[in-house]
């Protein structure tokens, strides 16, 4: 797996935060959403809180809400909250020789992960939403007798 489950499960909790916008979600809503357990997800939220991109709201009619407008959230914020890309700044094997200067293969791999973490900087949790098909983050689509999709 490229990313870590807790990078994974903060991703599913801000998309369905995105899709539900204004209308704030408990720990147990999301979880069953998202299927994430309810334990851990608590604990991707609180993280997600520190890096101000969720807020919680106590009391009856309270939960979860993105601190800003999904537009404005983007997947690479997301992912940094919990668990940031690293990048190779120096020799993985501790080389003297290399120090700064990255190897072929090092270069390579860091040079994919900027790629990856430029792609995440520029998508932002809205766009992911507003992707044109048949599937939506998080939403298996039914199909009706008379051919209409719903999301569920």
């Amino acid at each position: 797996m490229l990313f870590s489950q807790t990078a994974e499960y903060a991703l599913r909790a801000a998309v369905c935060l995105a899709d539900r916008a204004g209308q704030p979600q408990t720990t147990q809503q999301i979880a069953e959403a998202t299927r994430v357990p309810a334990g851990y997800l608590s604990k991707v939220l609180q993280a997600l809180g520190r890096a101000d991109l969720v807020t919680s709201q106590r009391g009856i009619g309270g939960g979860f809400l993105l601190a800003r407008d999904a537009d404005a959230i983007s997947v690479l914020d997301v992912v940094a909250a919990v668990d940031p890309i690293q990048r190779i700044a120096t020799c993985p094997l501790g080389l003297a020789g290399h120090g700064s200067n990255l190897c072929p293969l090092h270069r390579k791999l860091d040079d994919a992960l900027a790629s990856i973490e430029q792609a995440f900087a520029s998508t932002s949790l809205a766009e992911l939403l507003k992707t044109p098909g048949k599937i939506r983050p998080l939403c298996e689509v039914k199909i009706t007798g008379d051919g209409a999709n719903i999301a569920s």
